[in-house]
């Protein structure tokens, strides 16, 4: 059986008594409250490193040519003393409400579970009179953070802040000072700090270069409230997405970075700030030598843009997009899957508005080629709100292009609300070979309207099933064809067959919005 992996957030190295350790998952990933804590890996290393290839020195050759044939230095120790007194402890104070079973209640040990027979004693008289289990308490947690700014701006992670209502900042000499939030940015997990009254402090700089797998990698911060940790790796690898959100671009790194790590830099060998550290693949908690940082190409943009402003404006077009798997290549006569599928533009926005439809693929912004969704999502937030864009995009096989102009991405607050599932469910034609029932959603709403198929019953182990298809939802499109009559969805398969394609590309609209789903027009394939 394959375990599952889970990125997990490395919170708070101390979380007063009602801290827990994690238990359960073998393995997780934990986006770490801190900056990083590493050992010095020049003691790993041989008194002679060889570049790959290359024969051991003889006793013929000079020192000067071993030197010369090595690959990193044998000590950071210059380096670490120049950025050190930089980076900082991140202590945050937060009030709390207490919660339910699976958060404890108030005056209940932490190492208690809920099958043990005492857990149901302090439950009850945990409890405030009335049995509201809510009170709310002061939580405390650790984390790391760089300066980067003489005045004392300092960077760290936005889960090292997230709903704290005091900061303080510990440098490596000792000296602890508060700081208030400037600015928050959840999408990128990023936060700038200000340190009150900030005077010449010691302070680092962005690196004026991306790092190549393999190139050093020094990581400094205060995992699990040691603070002033060091350690040392290599770049293992670039573009890491671990689903921490839609803007994932990490660097991926194996100096070992743990609890408390979270928000502290990443350095090159020459003490410039390489990323942010952010989470870790553990399968314990610690550090097994898979870190992950927030590019400094990323973070510095974020971050001057929370500097500024307070908050980040990003490009916006409207859409609802998702990969082109093999099927959907297939279904759509594309030559590869590269590019990004439009499920649904959203009403009044401006794809829309420049009549982008559902089923065009974007290839290009600007001329730039497209990977991917996330590809894409990246290019058009980094241009921001106001900005005009070039779209390359295919519709039928034909290459089109349309420029727009981009609006502001909504907060998610403003996110529009997923459409109302519709009651009242009437028996439909079954195409039984995939296992579905389907009826006209006109009927199925009572006359009031609505456009495809409602899919009314489905068997769970059925081929339409296996797509991920389920009751409720509503198949507006089959090979861009409108469904109205019970009979269009069964004549699109049938007319998939004739033109020998392999699958049949359905538009499906769910409460979590739209997409496309490529069925085989062999239902036992």
């Amino acid at each position: 059986m394959t375990l599952p992996v889970i990125f997990r957030r490395v919170l708070a190295t101390t979380r007063t008594a009602r801290w827990r350790r994690p238990e359960g998952r073998p393995f997780r990933l934990a986006l770490m409250s801190g900056a990083a804590a590493l050992s010095l890996g020049a003691t790993l290393l041989p008194a002679q490193t060889f570049a790959w290839g290359q024969a051991p020195a003889t006793q013929t050759q000079s020192t000067s040519q071993s030197a010369a044939a090595a690959v990193g230095p044998q000590s950071f120790a210059d380096v670490v003393e120049r950025v050190k007194p930089a980076v900082v402890a991140i202590k945050t104070k937060a009030l709390e409400a207490g919660g339910g079973p699976e958060e404890g209640f108030p005056g209940m040990p932490p190492e208690l579970s809920p099958d043990d027979p005492l857990y149901r004693f302090f439950r009850h008289f945990g409890e405030p009179p009335g049995g509201r289990g809510r009170q709310k308490h002061m939580t405390q947690a650790l984390g790391s953070g760089f300066v980067i700014t003489a005045d004392g701006y300092v960077v760290t992670n936005n889960h090292v802040v997230e709903h704290a209502t005091q900061v303080e900042v510990t440098f490596d000499d000792g000296r602890t000072l508060p700081a208030k939030i400037v600015g928050t940015d959840k999408r990128t997990d990023l936060a700038l700090l200000k340190i009150n009254d900030g005077n010449n402090l010691p302070h680092v700089d962005w690196a004026s270069s991306s790092p190549r797998i393999g190139d050093w990698v020094i990581a400094v911060g205060n995992p699990f409230g040691l603070g002033g940790t060091v350690t040392a790796g290599i770049v293992s690898a670039r573009g890491r997405d671990i689903g921490a959100g839609p803007y994932d671009d990490f660097i991926q790194i194996d100096a070992p970075v743990n609890r408390g790590n979270s928000g502290g830099p990443s350095f090159d060998e020459h003490g410039q700030v390489i990323g942010v550290n952010t989470a870790i693949y553990s399968p314990s908690g610690g550090s097994v030598g898979i870190g992950f940082a927030i590019p400094s190409e990323v973070a510095k943009d974020v971050i001057a843009a929370l500097k500024d402003k307070g908050q980040v404006a990003r490009g916006w077009i409207g859409v609802s997009i998702q990969p082109i798997t093999p099927e959907i290549a297939e279904s759509l006569g594309l030559k590869n899957n590269k590019g990004a599928l439009i499920a649904q533009p959203q009403r009044g926005g401006p794809a829309e508005a420049a009549g982008l439809k559902a089923g065009d693929v974007v290839t290009a912004v600007d001329g730039q080629k497209v990977d991917g969704p996330r590809d894409l999502a990246r290019r058009i937030a980094t241009l921001g709100p106001g900005k005009s864009a070039e779209l390359t995009f295919l519709r039928n096989g034909a290459e089109k292009s349309v420029k727009l102009k981009l609006g502001k991405l909504p907060s998610e607050k403003e996110t529009a609300a997923a459409e109302s599932k519709d009651d009242g469910v009437e028996p439909g034609a079954a195409l039984a070979a995939y296992g579905i029932e389907v009826a006209p959603a006109a009927e199925v709403r009572g006359g009031r309207g609505g456009e495809g198929l409602i899919i009314v019953g489905i068997d769970p182990n059925g081929a339409a099933a296996q797509k991920g298809l389920r009751q409720g939802d509503v198949i507006v499109e089959a090979n861009g064809q409108t469904l109205k009559a019970r009979g269009d969805l069964q004549a699109a398969i049938d007319s998939a067959k004739k033109e020998g394609r392999k699958s049949v590309l359905l538009r499906v609209k769910s409460p979590e919005g739209a997409r496309f789903v490529a069925l085989s027009v062999n239902p036992a394939s």
